[in-house]
């Protein structure tokens, strides 16, 4: 019998496995697929063209996480991106970012004085509300009411409330004058709408409302050599160096309780791994719906299961191009080429709006907001020389489109992207050697992740800290004894920053020196 089985080789699993395994656990990690990384893998989509398949962007991974794993010893290397972010408008203006505050703030006075004028304030803000969460990350988190004792007679007790009940659009109104300039920052992708009430404080989650204050804080934001896969062989390498096994192509089919309590699991081929532990890195739909039977849990708690939220939903998707997208109308002749690595297309909050709009009324965005990615210019090894691969993150996309599937749509709305690129760069459908869409549908039978959702759960305020995934058990148990959970759906959420994972580690091996008749497990 294992000391721990984890179930899914995604990063965060893969994590676990490493920090077990290095407290001296017998750990067995299970791939359904046959290559490590779930989210966070590179994957040969044609021939001699490398893509980083759903995440693509480093930018949240923990410092201590890959000191503590030697990610740089097993070969990680990442390119710092510089520029950050190209914005090209459609009235012919075009907004470059950088990692330096200073040259951001004369690139906003381009557009508006006042703006310009407030945006170091606007930084300084989200570093206080990073600095309310920064305590809690690498540890089981805190309730709502905690963050407000820790501020509590102190200007950021009204900071935190404003987060908490303001929507993100509404605090951009409120700070800057210029269209161009909210748009450049207006930033609600992990919750949909940007006006919901609370979709400001999920930026505090990420440490910052601009990434060039990631950058300017010391977290490594730019492109993974190898692909984001990357990542993921790294933190496997350490972990098989500790004694972990990895085995791909073993699906399991479900979770084994007996007597109250997990033993083990069972796979598609109907054998059955045995262990005193088993830590799911899917996420809590597909553990307690599919993998765990229900009549080992509560009515009440599957039925809480069932109602969180994963209604965020993009597309994702990938081109093999045989020359570079021409960018020229926004660009002087003398823009280095690496400016257009990664570009945002995204007019105004109302463009934004629009996009989750229509979504949410389940309709594919007609004009989506994109984040566009070539990492080829700075990354030559995962395309053919001279050529090119690039990814767009497209905003936003129905889980359940009306009056259609995915299966029906996944080519028209490719089309549709391919159009709206070549709205800013006539030479792109042209360029395209081959391409790919990934839908919601697509996500979720490539990677298991439910409603193709990339972050597990919606990151909502009320899908946050003591409430992810739910009240009573963010704390890494399940209430099945011997089971737990250790990805994207518990906290601190979302994106490539292998928290969760070692969260759920540490307290696993917690329960593991705690006396047996310390409570439940």
């Amino acid at each position: 019998m294992r000391d721990a089985i984890i179930i899914g080789a995604g990063h965060n699993g893969l994590v676990t496995a490493a920090y077990l395994a290095q407290a001296g656990l017998d750990v067995l990690v299970l791939e359904r697929r046959d290559l490590i990384g779930g989210a966070c893998a590179t994957e040969e989509l044609f021939p001699g063209f490398h893509f980083s398949s759903c995440s693509f962007l480093c930018y949240a991974l923990s410092p201590q996480v890959a000191y503590d794993l030697r990610l740089k010893h097993h070969g990680l290397h990442i390119y710092e991106l510089e520029p950050l972010e190209f914005r090209p408008f459609r009235d012919g203006r075009s907004l470059t970012l950088y990692r330096d505050e200073a040259r951001n703030v004369e690139a906003f006075r381009a557009f508006s004085e006042h703006d310009a004028e407030a945006y170091p304030r606007w930084n300084a803000m989200w570093a206080r509300a990073a600095e309310i969460v920064n305590p809690y990350r690498l540890r089981e988190p805190a309730s709502v009411a905690d963050l407000f004792a820790s501020v509590r007679g102190t200007p950021d007790e009204w900071l935190l409330e404003r987060l908490l009940t303001t929507g993100f659009a509404d605090l951009l109104d409120e700070w800057f004058e210029s269209p161009h300039v909210k748009a450049a920052l207006v930033h609600s992708g992990d919750v949909g709408d940007p006006r919901g009430v609370g979709t400001s404080w999920p930026s505090a989650n990420l440490a910052g409302g601009a990434i060039d204050l990631l950058a300017e804080v010391g977290n490594t934001v730019g492109i993974v050599r190898g692909g984001m896969g990357a990542i993921s062989a790294a933190i496997a390498a350490e972990a098989r160096e500790r004694g972990a096994e990895i085995r791909t192509g073993a699906e399991v089919r479900r979770v084994v309780v007996e007597g109250g309590r997990a033993t083990g699991v069972e796979l598609a081929d109907g054998s059955v791994e045995q262990a005193r532990i088993v830590v799911s890195n899917a996420d809590p739909k597909r553990t307690f719906l599919e993998l765990v039977d229900a009549v080992h849990l509560s009515d009440d708690f599957v039925g809480s299961v069932r109602r969180l939220r994963t209604k965020v939903a993009y597309l994702k998707f990938h081109a093999a191009l045989r020359e570079l997208p021409d960018f020229g109308r926004w660009l002087p002749a003398d823009a280095p080429p690496r400016t257009i690595a990664r570009v945002w297309i995204n007019d105004s909050i109302a463009h934004h709006e629009e996009a989750w709009r229509d979504a949410a009324s389940g309709h594919p965005s007609r004009s989506p907001v994109m984040s566009i990615q070539i990492p080829t210019l700075y990354d030559d090894s995962i395309a053919p020389p001279g050529q090119h691969v690039l990814s767009i993150f497209g905003m936003y996309a129905p889980v359940q489109p009306q009056g259609s599937d995915w299966d029906e749509l996944r080519r028209p709305v490719g089309e549709a992207l391919i159009d709206a690129v070549t709205d800013y760069a006539p030479n792109f459908r042209d360029a395209i050697i081959d391409w790919e869409l990934f839908t919601p549908l697509d996500i979720e039978r490539r990677v298991g992740l439910t409603d193709g959702n990339i972050h597990h759960l919606d990151m909502i305020p009320s899908q946050l800290f003591t409430s992810r995934p739910l009240p009573g058990w963010s704390d890494y148990r399940t209430p099945i004894a011997g089971l737990w959970l250790c990805g994207a759906g518990t906290h601190p959420g979302g994106e490539v920053s292998g928290m969760p994972g070692h969260n759920a580690a540490k307290a696993i091996l917690a329960a593991e020196r705690a006396p047996a008749s310390t409570g439940r497990e």
